[in-house]
C-alpha cells in the first residue's frame, strides 16, 4: 500500500466515523428512517466523500440490508434497537463502520457484548493471523456476557471499489482458514444476538448492486442501469433512483444476471441484534482502525 492509498484509506476512515455518529445522535422516536438515510448521505458528500452503499438502517431482528424505500413513513419508537451501518469512499478507496442506538435502553448489555468482541478481535489483527482465531475472539466476548454470535454473518475485506473482497471474517471460531496478510483492509462487524445465533433471508429489499453489463432492451431497464453507473460497481438503494416503473424492471435485471439483490437478514422474530464495526488497515505495527 503507497502513502497515496493510505491517505484515501484514512479520510475515508475519517468521514465515515463523524457521519456515523453525527447522524446516529439524531436516531430518536418519532423520526423517520428515511430522514436518516438521507441526512447520512448529505452529510458524506458535503465532506467530500462518496457512498459506497447505501446507508443499512436495521431494527431489532433484522440484523443488516435494511434500507428506507422510496416511499419509507417508517419512523424509529421508543424500545427499538436500531443498526445504523454506513459506508465511504475517497478514490474508491473504502470505510465501513456502524454502531447500534438503544432507544429503550433495556438492551445496554446486548450492545457492550458487542463493542467488546469488536474490541476482542481488533486486539487478534496481525499480519500472519488465521480469521478463525478472530472469530473464536468474537465468540469469546459475546458468549461471556450471555448472548450469541450470528454465526452465518461475516465481516469482510474491501479493495478499492470492491466492498466485499476477501477474506471473510468469521464471528466465531468454527470455521475460516485464510490468513492475514500486511496490508489488508478488513471490515470486521460482530453481532450479538438474543435469538438463535442464524439470520435468514426475509422478502424486503432496497439494495442492488450491478454485477454484470449484458444487453438490456427494456428502456425502463436501460435507466436503471445508467442511474447506477454513479456507484461505479458499488451497491446501490432503489431510493435514489427516482425511475417510473422501476420495480417492473427490477426483476428482470435480476433474472437477466445483470443484478444482485440484498435482501433484509434477520433472526427470529421478537429476539434483538446489536452490531459495531470497524474498518482495519492489516500492518506490523499493529492495527490501523480507520474508523476509529
Amino acid at each position: 500500500m503507497n502513502d497515496a492509498e493510505l491517505d484515501n484509506y484514512l479520510e475515508a476512515g475519517r468521514v465515515a466515523k463523524q457521519v456515523l455518529h453525527s447522524c446516529a445522535a439524531e436516531i430518536k422516536p418519532g423520526v423517520l428512517m428515511g430522514d436518516i438515510f438521507d441526512m447520512v448521505v448529505e452529510q458524506i458528500e458535503s465532506a467530500g466523500a462518496m457512498l459506497s452503499f447505501p446507508p443499512n438502517i436495521s431494527l431489532n431482528e433484522v440484523a443488516a440490508h435494511d434500507s428506507p424505500s422510496p416511499v419509507d413513513e417508517r419512523t424509529f419508537i421508543e424500545g427499538d434497537l436500531v443498526k445504523l451501518d454506513i459506508g465511504t469512499h475517497i478514490d474508491g478507496y473504502i470505510a465501513d463502520t456502524a454502531m447500534t442506538v438503544d432507544l429503550g435502553g433495556d438492551h445496554g448489555k446486548l450492545c457492550e457484548a458487542a463493542q467488546a468482541a469488536l474490541e476482542a478481535a481488533i486486539n487478534v489483527v496481525m499480519p500472519e493471523v488465521v480469521v478463525s482465531e478472530i472469530g473464536a475472539a468474537v465468540e469469546a466476548a459475546i458468549t461471556s456476557y450471555g448472548f450469541k454470535p450470528i454465526l452465518n454473518l461475516t465481516g469482510h475485506g474491501v479493495a478499492r471499489y470492491d466492498l466485499h473482497h476477501g477474506p471473510s471474517i468469521p464471528n466465531t471460531g468454527m470455521f475460516g482458514s485464510a490468513v492475514l496478510r500486511e496490508g489488508n483492509v478488513v471490515a470486521i462487524e460482530p453481532f450479538a444476538t438474543t435469538g438463535t445465533g442464524m439470520v435468514h433471508e426475509t422478502p424486503r429489499a432496497e439494495i442492488y448492486q450491478v454485477v454484470a453489463d449484458g444487453s438490456v432492451r427494456s428502456p425502463t431497464a436501460r435507466k436503471i442501469m445508467k442511474r447506477a453507473e454513479v456507484m461505479q460497481g458499488l451497491p446501490f438503494s432503489r431510493r435514489w433512483l427516482n425511475v417510473p416503473k422501476a420495480d417492473l424492471a427490477l426483476p428482470s435485471l435480476l433474472r437477466q444476471g445483470n443484478m444482485y439483490v440484498y435482501h433484509c437478514l434477520s433472526d427470529t422474530p421478537g429476539s434483538f441484534v446489536a452490531q459495531f464495526e470497524h474498518t482495519i488497515i492489516v500492518s506490523e505495527e499493529g492495527p490501523v482502525v480507520t474508523t476509529r
